[in-house]
């Protein structure tokens, strides 16, 4: 009897003591359940900046809303790799040639238009691409409407003393052109170049073909000299000058022939020492053609007279391959190496054109130690006009202008790509290539990376950017060209 009463009194125990750990109204007879505690949710920042141009031109130098994270969760793609600790040569800008037709097509557009215009190509604003660099002719180029040097002469005058010496054929667009420039960015670089001497000087009294007399190698010397003393005068410093455009190419309209020894010997004897005697500080930069003819450069700077006067050499891509740049580089390490001109044709393609100047141009010639890029012209008309008679019918500029209207064309990009976030004096370093992903990379004066890639492929490419033990994942499409930032 006792044993019923214990057990009935631990039940009611038992019962009692789960009543008292229920709240009121639960029926349960387990513990209560704890809801999870969610976590924060994870901010991701954005590391890298990512500007795009697609070959099928559904993008264009926009920059992208996806967010770019430096982390370590491994993938199975492909690596590209940055090294700021690497350096190698100081770059000097991108650019173009404003010709006398580009200077004379801008000048023709409304005030707005115009200032619109320049502010766009040469400004510093976010909407800007930052050109840096620009490429001049010294005298009429075959993109200007006519041919003229800076002392034209009747048939059989010559002027020695070059009494008759004027800037005046381009102090109507370009010169002034350049001043409104200059206000822009005053820092930009500009490198000068003849298509021919005045033609008294020339050995077939033409604008076309024909070399340069040797009687006439100290005037044409001066020549130089004026030219870059009187362009001083008018506010517009001349960072560098080639001798020549194209010594190889009689064919032009204006050119003129002058062989790698007679450019030896023009600079040792007569246009190295008047730079010298004149104080001026301008670079003399040799060649100035393709990439097929390194031997040219290397037998100027072979001269150990004339070496002494000549900072580089500078190239251009009609024939041969980019890698001749490093062929000279590595025969004159001392000596730096210029890339000038290509031209886009009015029947090419823009998708073709974006890859093949991307890969060639600004990735392969500073991947070979150029301190410029530069494409061709910088503006056209509808009728690829003004040129000479015999110039370039089919060159199309960075810019199409039609009154006041422009269009942009694929140069424009091409240039913007690395000109929007190159600034001079940013330094090449090391970046590797990999399948079709070709880059190049800088370091700028404010310690951002820059790293330009273009895939030169057909289908698109996922691949990681490391740098510094982390990477970011992103994407190509095929032909497309991408310019990242952090």
């Amino acid at each position: 009897m006792k044993n019923i009463k214990l057990h009935f009194l631990l039940l009611i125990m038992v019962v009692a003591l789960q009543a008292n750990c229920s709240k009121p109204g639960d029926t349960s007879t387990t513990s209560p359940v704890v809801p999870p505690v969610t976590p924060p949710p994870v901010v991701t920042t954005n590391d890298v900046d990512f500007w795009l141009t697609q070959g099928d031109q559904s993008v264009l130098l926009q920059k992208q809303s996806a967010v770019l994270s430096f982390g370590t969760s491994s993938n199975s793609y492909i690596n590209i790799d940055v090294d700021s600790t690497q350096h190698y040569q100081t770059i000097d800008g991108f650019g173009y040639t404003l010709t006398g037709g580009s200077a004379y097509l801008i000048n023709q557009m409304s005030a707005t238009a115009k200032a619109n215009l320049l502010q766009e190509i040469f400004g510093s604003s976010s909407t800007s691409v930052a050109v840096n660099y620009l490429r001049i002719s010294i005298g009429a180029s075959d993109l200007n409407a006519s041919t003229f040097s800076y002392d034209d002469l009747p048939a059989g005058q010559t002027d020695i003393n070059l009494s008759n010496f004027s800037l005046n054929a381009d102090k109507t667009d370009l010169i002034p052109l350049l001043k409104e420039i200059l206000m822009i960015n005053p820092k930009i670089k500009i490198l000068a170049t003849p298509w021919s001497p005045p033609i008294w000087m020339k050995d077939n009294n033409s604008f076309v073909g024909g070399s340069l007399q040797t009687a006439y190698y100290d005037v044409y010397a001066k020549y130089f000299v004026k030219y870059i003393q009187q362009m001083k005068a008018e506010g517009i410093t001349i960072d560098a000058i080639t001798p020549q455009n194209e010594p190889l190419n009689p064919n032009n309209n204006p050119s003129l022939v002058m062989t790698a020894l007679q450019q030896a010997n023009f600079i040792k004897n007569n246009l190295g020492p008047a730079f010298q005697t004149a104080n001026i500080a301008t670079k003399i930069i040799a060649y100035d053609h393709n990439c097929d003819q390194p031997n040219y450069p290397i037998t100027v700077l072979n001269d150990i007279q004339a070496k002494p006067f000549v900072a580089g050499s500078a190239f251009h891509l009609y024939a041969g391959d980019i890698s001749a740049l490093t062929t000279v580089h590595n025969a004159y390490p001392d000596k730096d190496v210029y890339f000038t001109e290509q031209y886009t044709a009015s029947t090419g393609d823009f998708g073709g054109d974006l890859k093949w100047h991307l890969k060639n141009l600004v990735i392969g010639s500073m991947r070979n130690w150029s301190k410029n890029a530069l494409e061709w012209n910088l503006a056209n008309d509808p009728n690829y006009g003004p040129h000479t008679n015999g110039g370039c019918n089919t060159c199309k500029g960075a810019v199409t202008i039609n009154g006041s209207s422009v269009t942009h064309n694929v140069a424009f990009y091409i240039i913007a790509h690395a000109a929007k976030f190159v600034p001079a004096g940013s330094v090449r370093i090391a970046s590797n290539t990999n399948g079709s992903i070709q880059t190049v990379a800088f370091l700028t004066p404010d310690n951002k990376k820059v790293l330009v890639t273009e895939n030169d492929g057909t289908t698109a490419v996922s691949f990681n950017i490391r740098f510094n033990g982390k990477w970011v994942t992103t994407q190509l499409a095929a032909g497309a060209v991408g310019t990242y930032i952090w």
